[in-house]
This record gives structure tokens, C-alpha cells and sequence, in this order.
């Protein structure tokens, strides 16, 4: 089984990947959420530049935040500092549009722009729309060595819907999975795996990464311990920022809530309903998405949340979850490194190494 990390785009994002390269990790995903970490492309610059084996993807690229040649010339000349060793993570957006009021974009517009990007770094002619024109494009002069469109960029879609892992199957692609706990996690690889061979492909060719946070516990630490709430606490806050989501603008809250936790949802989604400025109360409930959890919050991120939400656990326990997403089927797992919180790696290396 591979393993990765997701970053959140940093300007010295590079010194995490490069560690996780010298760890053995195969992956270093970068977040592309504008409005709360760096921009994607240059940390994923600097890590190329400062590696030699580990790959690079955008975990994921949302199609709405930039245009497709852009993107392209992006991804092409990422290859060209580390040829061969590019991902292209896309999805339809939840962090990085609802952190600026937006939801989901529509399916049918991401596989265009997929097609678009995916073309352009095949060398072919594309059309593309913008300011109500349609033209043709594509890369000039790529024989200049600028960028580099000879080795692949590999394509990875994030897709949580029957809709989206249908795309994903008809595609061919990579499947990313954002996971809290492994029931959940390898019911959707089901899901995926019976698109995958209603489309034809052979079991064995799925890509199926799962990406996940938690916390390493020593025996007897408390799951919301201070290092448990740094490491583990902002993806338990995800529930929490999905329900106040629906509530605040009626967007689609696909996280069903436990009843062990229904109270603290409440709290905090009457919380949020008190947000300043009132017409963008969004922007206060995403201030530290999968980053930190935010003061007022706290009271809400509980240990039973962090428990049911998160891979936190002693090192025997997680090595057993991650050892049931490998048999079911996954073929990557992939940790966030939380900012602050970089001496976790070690933690998770070593459960690496049981792999």
C-alpha cells in the first residue's frame, strides 16, 4: 500500500514533501483552497525543484477558481521541473468555493474543463468558451521545451456521488476519497468499485486513494488530549462547518450527523447563525477549515466528534483501520500534516513503515 500527505499550500510546503520523500511516502497532495492557504502551484513548484521521486498532485483543483489553458500551462510546466512525477486532483468544489459562498459547480462543466486540460496536455486542439465567444486553442510551441507535454499527467477526480463516480469509471481515472472512518470509507470504494465495472475495466486498475486526519495516541491519552484536538480536531470541525452550511444557505449537507453528536451540532450551527458580517457569515464558519479549530468552536469539537469523524486512535488501532481500506480495495492512504503540527509526521511514519 502507498502512502501520501496532503499539505495546505505553503510557500516552504516543499520541506514536508521533501521529509516525506526521504520517509518513503509516495505522494504529497497540495490543497488548492485560495482563500485560506498559499497558491497550489507555487508550493507544488518548490517541491519539485527540492525532490526527485515523490509525486505531486493538486488534492484537488477546483475548474471554477481558473481558467483551463491556464491549468494546463500549469500542470505542464510543473512536468517539466519533475517530468513524470505530476497529478492532476480535480473535483467539483467544496472548501475552496464554499469558503467564498459558493456551492458545488455542476458535473457537466468539470468534465468539460476535464477534457480541456486532459487535451491540451495531449497536444490537441481544444475549444473554449469565454466572454461569449468559443475558439480553438492549444499549446504553440511546445517543442521550445518550456513546458513539458511528452510525459503524462496522471488524472485523479474527487467523487463522492454516483453521478461523479460514474465520470470518474467513464474516465478512467484515479478515485480520491476524503474518509472519516473506515465503514464509511470502504462502503463508497464499493460504490466506486461497481461503477468502475460497469464501465468495463478490470478491478485490478482502480486507483482508490483515501484521504483522511487523526491523531496518533499514546495508551491512555483522551481522543480531544491538546495534540489530539491540533491533529484531529479540524477535521472533526468539517461536520460541524457542513451542517451550519445548510443551515446558513440551504447547501447540500451530504455528512449524516450521529445522534451521540447531534447537540454539539446544534450548538455550533446556532452559533453560526450569529456570524458578522451577517451577509457572508460563511466566510467566519470556514476561517480554519481542515487548518485549526477556531476558539468558538472548541466547546463543539468534541471527543466523541473527534472519535467518530477522524482517524485518532493508538498506533494498533489505526494500523488495523488502514489495514482494512488496503484489503478492501485502496490502494493509497493519505494523511494531512496539519500546520503546527509537523512533528505528527514521525507518528505517521512510522505506521508507514508496518505497511
Amino acid at each position: 500500500m502507498d502512502f501520501g500527505i496532503a499539505i495546505p499550500s505553503a510557500a516552504d510546503s516543499w520541506k514536508l514533501a521533501q521529509r516525506a520523500e526521504e520517509a518513503g511516502f509516495t505522494h504529497a497532495w497540495f490543497y488548492d483552497t485560495q482563500m485560506l492557504c498559499a497558491d497550489v502551484f507555487v508550493a507544488m513548484a518548490a517541491a519539485a525543484v527540492q525532490t526527485r521521486r515523490i509525486r505531486l498532485g493538486t488534492g484537488v483543483l477546483i475548474p471554477s477558481n481558473r481558467i483551463a489553458p491556464v491549468t494546463a500551462g500549469a500542470f505542464a510546466s510543473l512536468n517539466a521541473l519533475a517530468p513524470g512525477r505530476i497529478d492532476f486532483g480535480v473535483g467539483t468544489g467544496f472548501t475552496g468555493r464554499r469558503a467564498m459562498g459558493w456551492g458545488a459547480m455542476k458535473l457537466a462543466d468539470m468534465a468539460r474543463y476535464i477534457d480541456q486540460v486532459m487535451g491540451l496536455l495531449a497536444n490537441r486542439t481544444v475549444d473554449l468558451a469565454m466572454e461569449g465567444e468559443r475558439h480553438p486553442i492549444r499549446f504553440l510551441n511546445p517543442e521550445l521545451g518550456l513546458i513539458n507535454t511528452r510525459d503524462p499527467v496522471r488524472l485523479h477526480v474527487s467523487a463522492y456521488g454516483p453521478r461523479s463516480r460514474a465520470l470518474t469509471a467513464k474516465l478512467g481515472a484515479g478515485w480520491l476519497n476524503f474518509i472519516g472512518v473506515p465503514d464509511s470509507g470502504t462502503a463508497e470504494l464499493a460504490a466506486m468499485q461497481a461503477e468502475w465495472a460497469s464501465a468495463g475495466h478490470a478491478a485490478a486498475a482502480l486507483e482508490a486513494t483515501a484521504f483522511a486526519l487523526g491523531c496518533v495516541l499514546a495508551d491512555g491519552e483522551p481522543f480531544d488530549s491538546p495534540r489530539a484536538m491540533d491533529q484531529a480536531g479540524p477535521r472533526a470541525a468539517v461536520l460541524l462547518h457542513r451542517a451550519a452550511d445548510e443551515a446558513l444557505a440551504g447547501l447540500p449537507n451530504t455528512s449524516k450527523v450521529p445522534e451521540a453528536v447531534a447537540a454539539e451540532v446544534a450548538g455550533y450551527v446556532a452559533l453560526a447563525q450569529r456570524f458578522e458580517p451577517a451577509e457572508a457569515r460563511y466566510m467566519e464558519n470556514h476561517r480554519g477549515h481542515l487548518l485549526f479549530v477556531k476558539p468558538q468552536e472548541r466547546p463543539f469539537v468534541t471527543a466523541e466528534l473527534i472519535r467518530r469523524t477522524t482517524f485518532t486512535g493508538t498506533e494498533a488501532v489505526l494500523k488495523d483501520r488502514i489495514g482494512a481500506l488496503r484489503d478492501a480495495g485502496y490502494g493509497q492512504f493519505v494523511i494531512q500534516i496539519v500546520p503546527g503540527q509537523e512533528s505528527a509526521f514521525a507518528d505517521w511514519a512510522r505506521i508507514k513503515r508496518a505497511f
